[in-house]
């Protein structure tokens, strides 16, 4: 097992080979230089994950909604040199082997891949696939509330199990997607949003009154976020005694939003006309930065690392995965929205979205190849060549409720990522995937840990077994380990995201060939 010892974790800014810190500025200087700073031709075993620690950081805290996160990606793969492939458009003659492509739906899931140098079809594909949505707080269709002693207060709802304790006073912002029409051409588009100061509060009560504040609280009602002051009803001879009047005309949408809210999103994305302001998707969010912590900076402390982690890992891996001439399997990976809600939306990993976007190719590189007959018979062998990695954070082992802990399956931070089994199948995870993804981690100089719970906790789930059940394709559950799950604000260890990395990218580089392993 790799241990990285106090002493390592001290030195390890100081001590990083000059190769080591250029690649740790490149990859920070600038959002579309992320890809070029690991040479892809360098094996996963030779990256150093400390490179990474800060670009995750900057990552976490400049994209803090599912929409800023999916542009996130989006931008860097064209950077790239992937190309776009819009869904309502015909793929023929858009594909070929050496290619790099994407695609996105909703704003909020993305799927990228690279087709290799020597693909024919009916080879397999290599997937990555996790989750990019987070617990959030999204406001009402109509947000606007009345004065309540003179506070201004927002009416959201909650998305997954978001507006728990952990949300109580904390320094929220505001960020998301509008909607906007263009009043001279009539045409519409999305615009994204985001606040960089917190302009959000859920106060929680002091305990002279007597009121518990763990566990016992309404959250439509106790629950409720402040997010300015309006005392004009107390100087009814002041110039200030009108409160503000809600903005657009009758039954517009901006007429059920806080006209001061409104004004501040329209302000900063340049618009004029609230009118043209048709509808949006905002949410709250964290404003603290990420950060790291810890005596020897081993931490990294920050909000929505479910599963922003994992998800920046695997996408990390695949700009910086190897190109050999020889390279026959196409290399993918796909971040989906609404995991946390059950993947049941278009968006989701429960739709159509990965398992079409695999037929669309292959059907598009068939075309191309005298020799194949695209068909379902051409897309069962695509998937009986393939394999997935289902990768969502997991649970690291907790020091101060050891009781939850189950010996030989709780992981460590800062060691590698997690193989997780599930005895009732909510993981996909079995012995021929784990021995698969074992030979993996030794190409890739990595180390795989395990997790299982406990037989008296409840499993949590992931987009695996719908995704692998789906298509019939072998898969395997991987996690990265993550403290305090499902709260507003996480922890994971500082060297994780760079470890993520390693084993992702050796398992894009080195699929093909365990693959003929096990299948000569």
């Amino acid at each position: 097992m790799v241990r990285h010892t106090p002493d390592f974790l001290r030195a390890r800014e100081s001590g990083l080979s000059l190769r080591s810190l250029a690649l740790e500025q490149l990859a920070a200087s600038r959002m579309d230089t992320l890809a070029d700073s690991i040479d892809k031709k360098v094996e996963a075993k030779d990256i150093d994950p400390a490179a990474f620690t800060k670009p995750y950081l900057e990552f976490m805290t400049n994209n803090p909604t599912v929409f800023h996160a999916t542009e996130y990606f989006k931008q860097n793969l064209i950077s790239a040199g992937f190309k776009e492939l819009p869904s309502r458009e015909n793929w023929a003659g858009k594909l070929e082997p050496g290619g790099k492509y994407f695609a996105t739906r909703n704003g909020s899931s993305i799927i990228s891949f690279s087709v290799g140098k020597a693909y024919k079809p009916g080879n397999g594909v290599a997937m990555i696939a996790g989750h990019i949505d987070a617990l959030t707080a999204r406001l009402k269709p109509t947000s606007t509330k009345p004065n309540n002693n003179g506070y201004i207060q927002l009416g959201v709802a909650q998305y997954a199990g978001a507006l728990n304790e952990t949300w109580w006073d904390r320094d929220l912002s505001i960020g998301g997607r509008v909607i906007v029409r263009d009043p001279k051409t009539g045409t519409t588009t999305i615009k994204l949003a985001k606040i960089d100061w917190p302009i959000a509060r859920i106060p929680t009560l002091a305990p002279h009154f007597g009121i518990g504040m763990m566990g016992h609280n309404n959250r439509e009602t106790e629950a409720v976020p402040i997010i300015g002051l309006d005392n004009s009803d107390l100087f009814s001879s002041s110039s200030d005694s009108t409160p503000l009047e809600p903005l657009g005309g009758a039954g517009s949408f901006i007429s059920t939003q806080p006209p001061k809210l409104v004004k501040l999103i329209a302000r900063q994305l340049g618009i004029e006309d609230y009118s043209t302001i048709l509808n949006w998707e905002l949410e709250l969010f964290d404003s603290q930065p990420a950060a790291v912590g810890g005596l020897d900076k081993e931490f990294i402390f920050a909000g929505r690392i479910d599963d922003k982690l994992c998800s920046w890992a695997a996408f990390v891996a695949l700009l910086h995965a190897k190109t050999d001439d020889n390279d026959g399997v196409i290399k993918l990976v796909a971040l989906f929205d609404d995991e946390e809600i059950g993947s049941l939306l278009r968006q989701g990993a429960r739709g159509n979205f990965l398992p079409i976007t695999i037929e669309r190719a292959v059907e598009a590189l068939a075309a191309a190849d005298d020799k194949a007959v695209f068909g379902p018979g051409l897309v069962g062998q695509t998937f009986a060549n393939s394999f997935l990695v289902s990768s969502d954070v997991t649970h690291a082992a907790h020091p101060n409720f050891p009781a939850t802990n189950l010996a030989g399956h709780s992981p460590r931070l800062n060691v590698g990522v997690a193989l997780c089994v599930d005895a009732s199948a909510h993981m996909t995870t079995d012995s021929v995937s784990m021995a698969i993804l074992d030979r993996v981690a030794q190409l890739a100089g990595t180390v795989n840990q395990r997790h299982m719970i406990r037989n008296d906790s409840r499993s949590g789930g992931t987009v695996g077994p719908m995704l692998s059940s789906a298509m019939g394709v072998k898969a395997a559950d991987v996690g990265i380990p993550q403290l305090s799950m499902h709260s507003v604000r996480a922890t994971t260890g500082s060297l994780d995201p760079g470890l993520g990395i390693k084993f992702y990218k050796g398992f894009l580089d080195n699929w093909e060939k365990v693959d003929r392993e096990w299948h000569p």
